[in-house]
């Protein structure tokens, strides 16, 4: 029997980096060739041109679109960052505006309360700021900070604005109830700084309401009280200390019985925007408010 010859396969290994190594021989020899012979290989070139620069302008077309989106992302990056830097500055100028806005507001409260004080040197007074007062947007009854600890006492004048608020109606030990000159259960015995004629003014919320006044009666037929007077408390009253200011006269007219004169009184105190008083801590006489 005839035995059948094996063949041998012969393997060659051939490592990459002498591939590597061979391109690197070659293209040194082209350059080296096209340098010294560059009239025999210009058609070489223009051939191997033709073929690369349609792939190098795509290369370079896809390379400028990648290098543009990276630089988009990067300057998104940038600007979220500046951005959220934007809003924390913001928010810090927002906080020390408000601060400053609510400092100037306690400010110009406290230089008021201070050119009143000026106004009646007359009297010692104690500041006190309000902290509560009833359900709608006039203070004809509210709450201050200072009570009996502080002296203050039932029957204590208050001011504010440019004159007079009202009058100390019960107290506590750090607490006082004020009831204002609006209120319809007050009433102060007033007069004309000018020409010392007597009158009542009377609070009316309603009237206050509906046209910034309060009422103004029992003034006498002969009296002599002209628009915009101004009315003062009057030296009579056994609530009030003489010679501060209510508010001023509007719509003088006989009343129906013909024996007085009415008026209506815009007061010197704006009671829709209370927030600090000052409170006379002097009574004009032993005082029982009920």
């Amino acid at each position: 029997m005839k035995r059948r010859r094996r063949r041998r396969r012969i393997e060659f290994e051939f490592h990459p980096k002498y591939l590597w190594i061979f391109c690197i021989i070659l293209c040194v020899v082209l350059m080296f060739v096209s340098y010294r012979f560059p009239e025999r290989f210009s058609g070489v070139k223009t051939a191997v041109g033709n073929v690369i620069s349609p792939m190098q302008r795509g290369i370079n077309s896809v390379g400028k679109s990648i290098s543009d989106r990276l630089q988009a992302f990067r300057d998104v990056k940038k600007l979220r960052a500046e951005n959220e830097k934007l809003k924390s500055q913001i928010e810090d100028l927002t906080s020390t505006n408000q601060q400053l806005t609510q400092d100037k507001y306690e400010l110009d409260g406290l230089r008021r309360l201070y050119e009143l004080d000026a106004k009646y040197t007359d009297y010692d007074k104690v500041a006190a700021r309000i902290i509560a007062s009833d359900t709608n947007n006039w203070f004809y009854n509210f709450v201050v900070d200072k009570g009996s600890q502080d002296g203050i006492s039932v029957g204590m004048n208050v001011l504010a604005g440019n004159g007079l608020v009202g009058i100390v109606s019960e107290t506590g030990k750090n607490w006082s109830r004020i009831r204002s000159i609006i209120d319809d259960n007050c009433n102060v015995s007033g007069m004309s700084i000018e020409t010392q004629d007597t009158c009542i003014v009377s609070g009316d919320l309603k009237m206050m309401k509906e046209q910034d006044v309060i009422r103004v009666e029992m003034i006498s037929l002969d009296a002599k009280i002209k628009e915009n007077s101004e009315i003062v408390t009057s030296h009579i009253s056994d609530k009030y200390l003489q010679g501060i200011l209510i508010g001023y006269i509007q719509d003088i007219e006989v009343d129906s019985s013909n024996m007085t004169k009415n008026a209506t009184l815009i007061p010197a105190v704006d009671f829709e925007r209370l927030d600090e008083v000052l409170i006379i801590t002097e009574l004009k006489e032993a005082y029982d408010f009920d």
